[in-house]
């Protein structure tokens, strides 16, 4: 069964996207944990960060050249910025098509 991502990607579901190429998808979260709260997701379904495979280490490359050219985009970049990747359910995964939140727009508290 397809990742509600795909459903993103394929426009079966809509999104506020902010960002696409023929790799990388990002669009606006809908329950969005910082002024600006982005998800930075690879087209090619992989599960998790666990099932990363060695041909995917330029995709990997493509979705963070993505997140740096979004910050500049969204003029986070300069003052900073956060990106989340959460995996199994430990680790807070809930979508199983590995992603990547983009958190920024206000001083981040820590995270320890």
């Amino acid at each position: 069964m397809a990742s509600i991502f795909t459903k993103i990607i394929n426009r079966e579901i809509p999104a506020a996207i902010v960002f696409e190429n023929d790799k990388v998808i990002a669009f606006k979260d809908i329950n969005p944990q910082a002024p600006i709260h982005i998800l930075v997701v690879p087209k090619k379904e992989i599960a998790t960060i666990n099932d990363i495979k060695e041909e995917d280490k330029e995709l990997i490359g493509e979705v963070y050249l993505a997140i740096g050219k979004i910050a500049k985009d969204l003029e986070i970049a300069e003052e900073g910025y956060r990106v989340i990747a959460n995996c199994n359910e430990y680790g807070g995964q809930e979508v199983f098509h590995i992603h990547f939140h983009l958190l920024g727009g206000e001083k981040l508290g820590s995270l320890v």
